[in-house]
């Protein structure tokens, strides 16, 4: 599919990888969840990374590597509108007194992570759900078939 990003984004700092990769393994193994990293939303931002839960819960985490990353970036709000819940995550030696407090949070390094801070439940309305869910299921597919035919995607 045209326009699809790759299955790593190589702009990603080596610590908002790691960060990634335990925010991953948290919502796998501890709450059942299939995660996507880099999804395309509708409006024109990117996920992190993006989780379904097995009910169909969908969380979003924006991912901050540093201070500098979250004082310049302001568009985390715009994904609030695509999940049900919405968490920043951090490294360890990431202050944790930065994020908004009414947000949840995840401390994560390249092994695993924990969510410090439960963010607030706010369901997505049934056709936004239904449609993400699509999208997901179709992203899912071409990435699959991407990393089985590579050449296929030129």
């Amino acid at each position: 599919m045209e326009g699809l990003p790759p299955i790593v984004d190589l702009r990603q700092s080596a610590t908002a990888l790691r960060v990634q990769r335990g925010v991953m393994r948290l919502l796998r193994q501890a709450h059942d969840f299939c995660c996507y990293a880099e999804v395309p939303l509708r409006n024109g931002r990117r996920a992190d990374v993006l989780g379904v839960g097995p009910g169909g819960e969908v969380w979003i985490v924006e991912i901050k590597s540093s201070l500098t990353d979250f004082r310049v970036d302001r568009k985390w709000p715009e994904y609030k509108d695509f999940c049900d819940r919405f968490f920043f995550a951090k490294p360890p030696e990431l202050d944790p007194d930065i994020f908004p407090a009414e947000e949840g949070l995840i401390v994560a390094d390249g092994h695993d992570a924990a969510i410090v801070r439960q963010a607030p439940h706010a369901p997505l309305a049934s056709a936004r759900r239904k449609a993400l869910l699509l999208k997901l299921a179709r992203l899912g597919a071409d990435r699959i078939h991407t990393l089985m035919d590579p050449i296929d995607r030129l």
